[in-house]
């Protein structure tokens, strides 16, 4: 998993933001969330280091197209460039990482692109952080 003082990024758990506010922080439920296939899209949140002077951290919300299955959860890409640091070539839309179900806060169904995009070659492939 991503570890925010070595990558400088790591992923929040939905569940747990769930189960803070069950009327208003929904999330799919657990089985839609184990059924994803290459190309569909998952939603998770990102807490990101960010060099400001507001804060030392950013929360972003950002979609990731599902490659491939893991026995706790799923590979996938980032299908989107965050808001909060600059271009990099760590960090940045078309990085892989890996992520657990209870990650998943939204998903949306596959496309012809996003299909063709979990099958093609990572720009930036996951390099856990020793």
């Amino acid at each position: 998993m991503p570890d925010f003082h070595k990558d400088g990024f790591s992923l929040e758990d939905g569940e747990e933001y769930h189960r803070a506010a069950p009327e208003t922080f929904l999330i799919p439920d657990l089985a839609l969330r184990k059924m994803l296939r290459p190309g569909d899209f998952a939603k998770l949140i990102f807490k990101i280091a960010v060099d400001s002077e507001q804060a030392d951290e950013a929360f972003e919300r950002m979609w990731v197209v599902i490659r491939e299955r893991t026995p706790t959860g799923y590979i996938g890409m980032l299908d989107n460039e965050p808001h909060d640091i600059a271009e990099n070539d760590r960090f940045w839309c078309g990085t892989e990482l890996p992520f657990q179900f209870r990650h998943i806060i939204a998903v949306m169904p596959a496309n012809e692109e996003s299909v063709a995009t979990a099958w093609a070659p990572v720009p930036i492939p996951w390099n856990p952080s020793d």
